[in-house]
Parts: C-alpha cells; sequence; structure tokens
C-alpha cells in the first residue's frame, strides 16, 4: 500500500469534515409539555443528508488507518440507502469504485443519490441477503466490504472528539436543562446508539438512554431476552433502522430502557411532526419522536422536568414515492389513525392517548 495515497485521502475526509458546520440543534415549542423541553438533533444537513454522514466518515478512516483499503480498492456495503449514499459521496472524494448491496424495495431517490455520487446499486430480494452477497462480491472483486453492522461501534470515537454525543452536550449548555434526562435513538447498525450510551457512562452523566425499535426488527427481543442467535423473517418497514437479526455493532449493555414502536406510530409522528416544523422528515424520525413524547408524558404525569434529545435523521424528501405516498402506506403499513388521535390528544394535554 502507498503511504502516500493513505496520507491524501485521510487528508481529503479531515478537510471535508473542516469544510463542514456541525448540525442544528431543534428545539420544539411545545406549550403543552410546561418545563419539559424537547430537541432534534439534525442530521439532514450533513452533505449527503443524513446522520449516516458520520458514520461514513468513520468507517473510511478506520477501513484506511487498518490498511484495508488502497487507491486501487473497490468499496462494497449492506445499506437500505442513506449510508450507502454517504460512503458512496466519500469513494467518489477518494476516486474509489462503489457497490451498494441492498433490498430491491428501497426508496428510489436513495437510489438515485447513490448513482449521482457515481455509486452502483446491486439489488436483492430479501433484507437478510444483504451480508452474504456483499462478502461475495468482495471476494470476487478483491474488494473491500466496509461492513456497517460490525464496525459502527467500533470506527467512531466514543469518549468525545466531536462525536454526536458530544455535540448534543456543548449545544445544550445554555439552555434550561443542560443536562439532558433523555437521550432516545433508534438502531440500525447500532452504532450511534452505543456511542452515545459509552459517551453517557465514561463522561459520568445522569442522562439515560432509551433505544426504541420498530416492528419486525429483533433489538428489542434480544435487549429483554439476550439471545443473540434470534432473527426475523422479515426486515423492518422503516427504512433504515430494525434489522432481521442482532447486529455486532448493538450494544445492549450501554441501553437504559427499550420500546418498541408499532410502525403506524412512526408514520404518524413523522406527519405531526412534519406539520409541526413545516418540513418533512424521514420515518425513523417519527419513531424516535414516539419514544420521546412517551418518555415526556410520563415525566408531566410524575410532575418531573427537564429535557429530552433524539435526532432527525435525515429529510422525507427521499421518501415522497413512499412514506408520503397514501397508497403505498395504506399497503405496507396500514392505517394510522389510532396514532393520529393519540397525537391530537397530545396537542391539548401534553399526554398521549385516544380522543
Amino acid at each position: 500500500m502507498s503511504k502516500q495515497w493513505v496520507n491524501q485521502a485521510i487528508a481529503k475526509i479531515e478537510a471535508d469534515f473542516q469544510r463542514s458546520a456541525d448540525t442544528h440543534l431543534i428545539k420544539l415549542e411545545l406549550p403543552q409539555l410546561t418545563g419539559i423541553d424537547i430537541y432534534l438533533k439534525d442530521e439532514s444537513t450533513h452533505p449527503t443528508g443524513s446522520l449516516k454522514h458520520r458514520l461514513a466518515r468513520s468507517l473510511f478512516l478506520y477501513a484506511i488507518s487498518n490498511g484495508w483499503v488502497n487507491e486501487n480498492t473497490t468499496i462494497i456495503e449492506s445499506s437500505s440507502g442513506s449510508t450507502a449514499v454517504s460512503e458512496a459521496y466519500f469513494s467518489r472524494l477518494l476516486g474509489l469504485p462503489f457497490i451498494a448491496v441492498m433490498p430491491a424495495t428501497t426508496a428510489k431517490k436513495k437510489i438515485q443519490q447513490i448513482e449521482f455520487y457515481g455509486g452502483r446499486c446491486h439489488f436483492v430480494d430479501k433484507t437478510d441477503q444483504i451480508y452474504a452477497e456483499s462478502q461475495r462480491l468482495a471476494a470476487q472483486l478483491n474488494g473491500h466490504y466496509m461492513d456497517q453492522f460490525t464496525y459502527a461501534e467500533r470506527a467512531t470515537d466514543w469518549r468525545g472528539n466531536n462525536n454526536i454525543a458530544d455535540s448534543i452536550f456543548n449545544q445544550m449548555q445554555k439552555e434550561p436543562h443542560p443536562i439532558p434526562a433523555w437521550i432516545v435513538m433508534s438502531p440500525g447498525t447500532g452504532g450511534t446508539s452505543a456511542t452515545i450510551g459509552r459517551y453517557l457512562n465514561y463522561q459520568q452523566l445522569d442522562t439515560k438512554l432509551c433505544v426504541v425499535d420498530p416492528e419486525n426488527s429483533v433489538f428489542y427481543d434480544y435487549y429483554i431476552n439476550g439471545d443473540a442467535s434470534i432473527t426475523s423473517d422479515k426486515g423492518s418497514n422503516i427504512e433504515g433502522i430494525g434489522r432481521p437479526r442482532v447486529e455486532p455493532s448493538f450494544i445492549a449493555g450501554v441501553v437504559d430502557e427499550m420500546k418498541k414502536v408499532p410502525d403506524a406510530a412512526s408514520i404518524a409522528t413523522m406527519n405531526w411532526l412534519a406539520q409541526l416544523i413545516g418540513r418533512k422528515v424521514g420515518p425513523s424520525t417519527g419513531t424516535n419522536l414516539y419514544g420521546v413524547l412517551q418518555l415526556a408524558c410520563q415525566m408531566k404525569l410524575k410532575g418531573e422536568t427537564g429535557s429530552l434529545v433524539t435526532l432527525l435523521c435525515d429529510s422525507g424528501e427521499r421518501y415522497l414515492d413512499t412514506y408520503y405516498n397514501n397508497e403505498w402506506i395504506n399497503n405496507n403499513i396500514g392505517c394510522t389513525e389510532q396514532y393520529d388521535l393519540e397525537l391530537q390528544h397530545f396537542n391539548s394535554s401534553g399526554c398521549l392517548g385516544k380522543l
């Protein structure tokens, strides 16, 4: 491997980071929650439009520093879209070929974005086929399988160094409740929740981590019963989060509480938030925020005050043909009326419930 290429590659990635401002922390205006403040870390403002930009940067630095990637390496990744978009961006930055192995049901907008950055999409029929197919392609092409699901938790420095948790606490310093009662995150690889949970423990903070899992994902079941061999025959309907197997990057020991969020609740909350802030958000943000609202309601009923933080993972513009398409919702998610009513009740009372 050329030491000169390694130096130049890392310098390009670091320069790209230096050009990028931190993402905003948005405070929601919710007067029905007196003394309880909710914040969204808006990861949609990264150059590639999602939280996964952070992960892709870390994975490239990790792989290059380990000597796994050189100037002739084809990059292969298993991804339902957002990680692949971000890795395609960094592959183009370094002049490397990129192939994303993804389910055929991936949103068209994400496919277009991967191709915009010069990547190629390789489709499989079922979500659980992405791992073996990525390994096969890497062997066939003498490339490198990035394997976000294994390396996400170890590629990011969880102690600080401007990771997402460090950024949140720096931005919260002047808020009424600067130390959040809860940070809420949904797991895709599990890497972000691992980073946040480890940071909270390492920095000796009182903030608790709640991880919210969608339907057809096994992370919640693993957290409850400890069986790492559990699998699901069906993939998650909430793109970007939830997995049919327990991924190596999911670290259950750093999680204080887990909740299972119905898909219909995720979509209802996604639409509720879009109306509140005046722009579309992705479905995983709906999952995150529904968990936040549940915790906020519990705090309200107990007479507690404090702050809660979650992530706005990506923009809803990527999902116009799916999660913002009524026909698609009817065919894949079903009726959201129960949760629409809960959120209407929340608007007036500050508590989730049916009218």
